[in-house]
């Protein structure tokens, strides 16, 4: 890579990588994870920045590179181990009326290509065609899940204002 292909990455690199570990967060719930991935987008990134720093739409693809990394990390086996000291009985378990949840634990909940659908369409004010294009699936595909999301988010929040339909 030339000394100026080298420079317009890491000038990249630098002003994005803020906004990319938000988003990376926001997906997986983890600050250690999300610069894990980050980095993994960026590494990727950078052995495609040829290719790719004459293309209009960089960040555009910079977050494709980050949603895949997250849903390929979710789909390897150790990542669905959770270790814990004491194991709960989740039928005992219940959420008092009274326990606010936090839409990041509520996130945390959803599966990973929900989460990620409603993060870059949101939070990173993806199109849903911008959203289909990184999660490498149809339009229709972007809006069921998004409305299939946003259904779980409110009944996890049982919020009675989010509750209401909206016209």
């Amino acid at each position: 890579m030339s000394e100026a292909d080298e420079a317009a990455f890491r000038a990249f690199a630098v002003t994005r990588r803020p906004g990319l570990r938000r988003t990376a967060y926001l997906m997986c719930g983890d600050w250690h994870q999300a610069d894990d991935l980050v980095q993994t987008a960026l590494t990727k990134l950078y052995v495609a920045w040829k290719r790719v720093r004459g293309d209009e739409t960089p960040d555009a693809y910079v977050r494709r590179i980050l949603t895949r990394c997250f849903l390929d990390e979710r789909r390897r086996p150790w990542r669905r181990e959770s270790p814990v000291e004491v194991l709960e009985d989740r039928a005992a378990r219940t959420r008092s009326d009274d326990e606010a949840m936090d839409l990041r634990d509520a996130l945390a909940l959803l599966p990973p290509r929900q989460r990620a659908t409603l993060v870059l369409r949101f939070w990173a004010d993806a199109s849903v065609a911008e959203t289909a294009l990184a999660l490498d699936c149809s339009e229709g595909t972007v809006k069921s899940q998004t409305a299939r999301a946003i259904t779980t988010l409110r009944s996890l929040l049982a919020d009675p204002v989010l509750l209401e339909e909206t016209s």
